[in-house]
C-alpha cells in the first residue's frame, strides 16, 4: 500500500515531501550544529570586526580578500551564518512538530490492549503465582505499583485483568523541551543580532556611514531612529560630556542608533593591580532622559550594567577623551630650534620635518606603565668590542630587553602617535615621558613600528648630568656639522699622538675625520646599497675595502679612534653650551657607549623629528556598549528548557510494566509480568527482579527469568 501510494504521487509532490523529510530529519539538524560549531571556532579563533589592514598585514593579500568573500572576519553577521541559523530553527521546529502528536500521544496511552502472549517474547518476564482470587490479586499488585511509584491501568478482560504501568514519562517532555531550547536560543540570537537592523535599514530606506566627521553631521539616512525594538552598539562619552547617540558597527560601515536619553559622565574611576592591570572599571553618570527631563544618577561597573527605558548600559572599556598634551619636537638634522606646541589626542597636526611635510597624529596617553625592568641578563655594550664585521639584523634594536629577572616598576606616562608623509603612509611611535633605568643606565626609550601587528622596536637616548638627553642631541648635531668634526678629529690626534712618534698625528686626524664622516652618514661607506650611517657604515666600508684576515683588526682600531673623536666632540658641545667639561671616570664611559650605540641606531629612526611629552592634561573616557536585547529572554528560558530537558532525557528512566492476572484455579491467581525501557541500563535487571519477589516471592527468582 505505501508503495503504491509512494508512486501514485506526481514529481513535485515527492520532491515536495522528500525535502520537508530532510529539513525534519535528526541528521540534517546535526549536520547544521556542526557547521555551526566550526563556524564558531573560527570565529574564536580569528578576530572580529577588524581593520582590513591588519587581516592584509596577518593572512596576507590575496588570503585576506579570500577570507573577506566568505565573511570569516565577521562570522557572527555573515548571511550565510544567519541562514544556518534559520535552517536549524526551521528543521527543529519541524521535527518538534512532526513528533509532538506521537510523543502526547504515548504520554495518555498506557497500552493495556497488549496481547498476554506476547509478554512472553520480552526480554525481562516471569510468571508464577498469587495465593489470591482476581480482585483480591488485582489489589495486590495495584498497591504494589503504587508504593513503587508506578503509575497503572488496569483492563478487564474475559480471560482475566491486564495492568499496564509506566514509570519516567517526563522522558518524552525533556525531549520536547530540549528541542524547544534550541529553537528559542536560535531566535534568540537572530533577534538580538543585527538580522532585525538589517531588515529595518531595508524596509526604511537607510544605508551605511562610511566618512568620517561629527556624529552630530551624520545625515539621518545613516540614523535609525529610538524606537528601533533591537540593538547593540558602542557609545562613547567623555569626562563631563554627555552622548545619546550609539555606534552600531556594520560590516560595510557604520549605522549611528539615536537613544531617547543621553548618557552624562561625570568621572570614570581605574584601579590598578600591581602589575599594572586594570582591577576595576566604574562610571559615575547620569541618565538625562528626552521625554520626562527627568535625570537619574547611576554608577556602571563591568558585570554591574544600569538598565533606562529598557536600554541596558554596560562598562565596556575605557579611552582617551581628549587628553590636552604639551609637546616638544626635537629635529634630528640640521641646528634647527625645537618646536613647542599643544595638541589634544586625536588631533592631526602639520608638521615640517627635513624639507618634507607631514601630519602628526596624536593617537593615545597612557599615565600608568608598569614594566619589567629587572637586571638584564646581557650587560651594556662596549663600543670598542663591537664586531662590525658581523651582520646588523635589527636596528633601533637597543631596547628593552625582556629577558630579565622580573622587577616590576612604574616608569610613569608615555603617549603614542603616527607620522604620515605626504604619500599616506603612517608610521606608529611610543615615547615614554620620563627617562627608565635599563641595565643600569637611564635612558630615554623612543619606540617605532611600521604596523600595529609588530612590536615596537626602541631608540634608547642616555641621560646627561642635567637629567635631559640635550646633551646627546647637542652631540648629533655637532657630528652632522664638517667644521666640527674636523675640529674633533684634531683634538683627538694631539691627545692620543705619542710624544715619540709626532708623525702620527696627521694620521690619526685623517682616520679619526674618515671614522667621523663615515659614522654620520656624510661619506659613503659603498657605491651600492649604502647605509644612512651608524657603525652599520664602518662596517660596510670595512667589509668592502679591508681583507677578511685583517678585519676584526682594523675594526678594533677604527672604533677605538671613532670613540675618541666622538668624546673629543661631546666636550666641544658641552664648551658650546657653557657647560663644564666631563671628566674622565665610569659614568662618563657608560655615557658615551650608550650614546654611541643610540647614535647609530638613530640613523635608521624613520622620522625627521623626536618628539617629547613635556606636559599633559588627562581626561579620560568611558566606552559603553548600549543593548535593547529582547532576544536575551528567549535565551534565558531557552536555557533553563535545555538543562531541565537534558536533564530529563538522562536521569529519568522511561519504562513500562505489564501484569496479566488469569484464574489459576484453587482461589489462585496466574501471573505474567514482563517490562521494557527504550534503553537498557545497567540496574534494569535488579529493579526487575526486586519487582518481581515483591510481587511473587523467592520462589519466582529459578528459572522464570530469561537473560
Amino acid at each position: 500500500m505505501t508503495a503504491s501510494h509512494g508512486a501514485s504521487l506526481s514529481l513535485p509532490q515527492r520532491a515536495w515531501r522528500d525535502s520537508l523529510e530532510l529539513l525534519s530529519s535528526m541528521r540534517f539538524a546535526i549536520t547544521l550544529l556542526c557547521v555551526i560549531c566550526i563556524a564558531s571556532v573560527i570565529g574564536t579563533v580569528v578576530k572580529q570586526n577588524e581593520p582590513l589592514n591588519n587581516y592584509i598585514n596577518q593572512f596576507g593579500p590575496f588570503w585576506a580578500d579570500v577570507f573577506g568573500r566568505f565573511h570569516l572576519f565577521n562570522v557572527y553577521s555573515a548571511p550565510w551564518f544567519l541562514l544556518i541559523l534559520g535552517f536549524l530553527v526551521l528543521s527543529t521546529s519541524l521535527c518538534i512538530a512532526r513528533n509532538t502528536p506521537k510523543i502526547l500521544n504515548d504520554l495518555r496511552s498506557f497500552k493495556e490492549h497488549v496481547r498476554a502472549q506476547s509478554l512472553k517474547a520480552f526480554h525481562h518476564k516471569a510468571e508464577g503465582e498469587l495465593a489470591a482470587n482476581g480482585d483480591v490479586a488485582l489489589q495486590q499488585v495495584s498497591d504494589l505499583l503504587a508504593r513503587r511509584g508506578w503509575q497503572a491501568r488496569a483492563q478487564v478482560r474475559e480471560d482475566g485483568t491486564m495492568v499496564a504501568a509506566r514509570q519516567g514519562r517526563l522522558n518524552k517532555i525533556g525531549y520536547l523541551a530540549a528541542h524547544s531550547a534550541v529553537v528559542l536560543v536560535c531566535l534568540g540570537g537572530l533577534f538580538d543580532g543585527d538580522l532585525v537592523v538589517r531588515a529595518q535599514m531595508w524596509l526604511t530606506g537607510k544605508s551605511t556611514f562610511e566618512g568620517g566627521g561629527l556624529i552630530k553631521d551624520v545625515a539621518p539616512e545613516h540614523r535609525l531612529p529610538a524606537t528601533n525594538p533591537t540593538f547593540r552598539g558602542n557609545l562613547f562619552v567623555p569626562e563631563g560630556g554627555r552622548a545619546g547617540t550609539a555606534v552600531l558597527s556594520m560590516p560595510n560601515g557604520i549605522v549611528l542608533q539615536d537613544l531617547d536619553f543621553d548618557v552624562e559622565l561625570k568621572k570614570f574611576i581605574v584601579e590598578y593591580y600591581d602589575t599594572g592591570m586594570p582591577k576595576l572599571f566604574a562610571s559615575k553618570i547620569v541618565l538625562h532622559d528626552h521625554d520626562t527631563g527627568a535625570t537619574t544618577e547611576a554608577m556602571v561597573k563591568v558585570n554591574e550594567p544600569v538598565f533606562h527605558r529598557g536600554v541596558a548600559i554596560y562598562q565596556s572599556s575605557f579611552e582617551d577623551g581628549g587628553s590636552l598634551l604639551e609637546l616638544t619636537a626635537q629635529p634630528l638634522a640640521g641646528n634647527g630650534p625645537p618646536l613647542v606646541f599643544k595638541g589634544r589626542i586625536g588631533d592631526s597636526l602639520p608638521l615640517t620635518g627635513g624639507g618634507d611635510k607631514y601630519t602628526l597624529e596624536l593617537t593615545g596617553l597612557r599615565v600608568i606603565n608598569v614594566e619589567n625592568l629587572g637586571e638584564a641578563n646581557a650587560k651594556g655594550t662596549d663600543v670598542r668590542k663591537v664586531d662590525l664585521g658581523g651582520a646588523l639584523d635589527k636596528h633601533l634594536g637597543a631596547g628593552i630587553n625582556p629577558d630579565k629577572k622580573k622587577q616590576l616598576h612604574n616608569v610613569g606616562p608615555s603617549f603614542t602617535y603616527k607620522l604620515r608623509d605626504a604619500s599616506g603612509q603612517a608610521r606608529e611611535f611610543q615615547n615614554y615621558m620620563l627617562p627608565l633605568e635599563i641595565d643600569g643606565q637611564r635612558v630615554f626609550v623612543m619606540g617605532v613600528r611600521e604596523a600595529t601587528d609588530e612590536n615596537f622596536r626602541y631608540l634608547r637616548i642616555p641621560v646627561d648630568d642635567q637629567n635631559s638627553m640635550n646633551g646627546w642631541l647637542h652631540l648629533r648635531r655637532a657630528l652632522a656639522d664638517p667644521a666640527l668634526r674636523r675640529q674633533a678629529a684634531q683634538r683627538y690626534a694631539d691627545s692620543a699622538t705619542p710624544a715619540n712618534r709626532p708623525e702620527m698625528r696627521d694620521q690619526l686626524r685623517v682616520t679619526g675625520e674618515r671614522a667621523l664622516a663615515l659614522f654620520a652618514g656624510a661619506e659613503k661607506a659603498a657605491k651600492s646599497d649604502p647605509v644612512p650611517g651608524g657603525l652599520a657604515a664602518l662596517s660596510q666600508f670595512i667589509e668592502g675595502t679591508v681583507p677578511q684576515a685583517d678585519r676584526q683588526r682594523v675594526a678594533d682600531v677604527l672604533l677605538r679612534i671613532l670613540n675618541g673623536s666622538l668624546f673629543e666632540l661631546e666636550q666641544m658641545a658641552r664648551q658650546a653650551d657653557g657647560l663644564a667639561p666631563l671628566p674622565s671616570d665610569a659614568s662618563t664611559q657608560a655615557f658615551m657607549t650608550q650614546a654611541v650605540m643610540a647614535l647609530s641606531d638613530s640613523y635608521f629612526y624613520p622620522a625627521p623629528l623626536m618628539m617629547q611629552l613635556s606636559g599633559f592634561n588627562q581626561v579620560q573616557a568611558s566606552v559603553f556598549q548600549v543593548a535593547r536585547a529582547p532576544g536575551k529572554k528567549l535565551v534565558y528560558l531557552g536555557a533553563v528548557l535545555l538543562i531541565l530537558g537534558v536533564f530529563a532525557m538522562l536521569y529519568i528512566r522511561e519504562r513500562r510494566l505489564w501484569v496479566w492476572l488469569s484464574p489459576a484455579g484453587d482461589g489462585h491467581t496466574r501471573v505474567l509480568m514482563a517490562m521494557s525501557t527504550p534503553r537498557r541500563t545497567l540496574d534494569i535487571d535488579a529493579d526487575f527482579n526486586a519487582m518481581r519477589q515483591d510481587l511473587l516471592g523467592p520462589s519466582a527468582l529459578s528459572g522464570d527469568t530469561t537473560r
